[in-house]
């Protein structure tokens, strides 16, 4: 609800000093007052502090209608719903307006008459910015009814003649008037839809079928688009594209530390996955972004490491239900599962059909090997090598508890050092002890420093000398 103290009518607006500004105007002073106090205008967008937010603030701050262009899974809606956050949080309508007029300039033949017979008595509301953003999936079958507006035969049912321009019922657009409205991947826009936003664009106004109608719209215009989108299947119409003030091309994490950060930020983990693990899906994911068994047109979205992240965790909490162990925390043993999960995500190349899970299998496994070397390449772990030199052997798997896993390998030098390097500190539960000791075990045979073999039967293991 907004606060009782603000202006309740024209003429209490009118004498409280308020002045109308334009959606433009109102985004730019909010995003210079940001900038100046050190905030961060586009919370939880991570990855594009030094390259896509100067250029989208540079057209914020140029009052230009802009296009987000990307592979998918970049951000781009992301980035798009939080400009909401740079309009005032509350903002002044004429009370009953459909398209949210501006109480003191009023553009409809209904808000001219209200304000023509009440005068500084018609009645004035607030709309909170969260109100003021209106969002539009462009999908084939999206009308210029759906976007502009048409004839409304319940207010020409009730005798109004098909002319008088109270007949028409108002699109997306216009009742996203004095707010931002956003396209979600524009190129699916049929163009001769794409045709209706020409005029919003430019002449900042409407056109509804034969009606001798002009509705000025204020409003900040954003659209996001794909890439693959923009130059095959679809494409934005060329007058469309000029009459958008700018083009930002968004990217997916440049940083290692950004990607584990998004997972971090974006997974719904149902159980504890330790940091390095996290890591490891992270690299994981650039790996795969990298690889040229993938086609690199249709990009690898970062819903994939979140999936895999979300699997990773999955399968902990499995293993605490079927073992009854007291903390579900992910482990090593959990990686492989993820792989088949994420195989629909992805599209790869024509010449790589049929092996889609052993590229991804071994795209696992470098990732789980680069980690092991950024982590613990520092720390002497010759104590576990000499542990298996001398005959001892190390049973894991899926269903084997933390517990059982530390007891075979019993005590051994250096296991505080293993976990501090991987997690940052020591002495911590059983199961991120477990969890850490696993990771060692896996990276040293990865560098084939240990032995390994598969159980028969899937989802076990015994490390042993190599």
């Amino acid at each position: 609800m907004p606060p009782a103290d603000l202006p309740d009518t024209v003429g209490a607006l009118r004498r409280s000093g308020y002045r109308p500004r334009t959606v433009k105007a109102e985004v730019r002073d909010n995003l210079l007052a940001m900038l100046r106090e050190g905030r961060d205008p586009f919370p939880g967008v991570v990855g594009f502090e030094h390259t896509v937010r100067p250029q989208l603030e540079r057209a914020l701050l140029a009052g230009h209608d802009l296009v987000l262009l990307g592979e998918r899974g970049q951000g781009k809606t992301r980035l798009l719903r939080t400009l909401v956050g740079l309009l005032d949080e509350w903002s002044p309508q004429l009370a009953g307006s459909e398209i949210h007029e501006e109480p003191l300039a009023p553009v409809t033949t209904w808000g001219l008459r209200q304000v023509a017979e009440r005068g500084e008595d018609a009645p004035v509301t607030w709309r909170h910015r969260s109100e003021r953003y209106g969002e539009k999936l462009a999908t084939p079958d999206t009308s210029v009814g759906d976007l502009i507006g048409d004839v409304d035969p319940v207010k020409v049912a009730e005798g109004r003649s098909l002319g008088d321009p109270e007949t028409v019922h108002y699109g997306l657009v216009p009742r996203t008037n004095r707010g931002i409205f956003a396209v979600n991947e524009l190129p699916d826009l049929a163009e001769r839809i794409q045709v209706s936003l020409l005029n919003v664009l430019e002449e900042r106004d409407v056109q509804v079928r034969g009606y001798a109608l002009r509705l000025p719209l204020d409003l900040l215009l954003v659209a996001s688009a794909n890439p693959e989108d923009y130059t095959n299947r679809g494409r934005i119409i060329t007058p469309l594209k000029d009459r958008f003030g700018a083009e930002v091309r968004t990217h997916y994490p440049l940083r290692l530390a950004d990607e584990v950060l998004l997972l971090r930020q974006e997974a719904d983990l149902v159980a504890v996955v330790p940091d390095h693990l996290l890591e490891v899906v992270a690299r994981f994911t650039r790996a795969v972004r990298e690889s040229t068994s993938v086609d690199p047109r249709s990009g690898v979205s970062a819903r994939f490491g979140v999936a895999g992240a979300e699997s990773l965790a999955a399968g902990a909490l499995r293993r605490a239900a079927i073992t009854g162990e007291a903390q579900a925390v992910a482990r090593v043993c959990d990686l492989p599962a993820v792989v088949p999960t994420l195989l629909g995500k992805l599209e790869f190349d024509v010449s790589e059909e049929g092996r889609e899970q052993e590229i991804l299998a071994h795209l696992l496994r470098r990732a789980l090997a680069e980690t092991f070397r950024a982590r613990l390449g520092g720390v002497d772990l010759s104590a576990l090598v000499d542990l298996f030199d001398e005959g001892a052997t190390v049973e894991t798997g899926d269903l084997v508890t933390a517990d059982r896993l530390l007891a075979s390998l019993g005590p051994v030098e250096g296991l505080g050092r293993i976990t501090t390097a991987l997690e940052g500190v020591s002495g911590e539960s059983a199961a991120i002890v477990a969890a850490c000791a696993e990771t060692a075990l896996e990276g040293l045979y990865l560098t084939r420093r240990i032995g390994k073999d598969e159980v028969p039967g899937g989802g076990r293991a015994v490390y042993g000398a190599a």
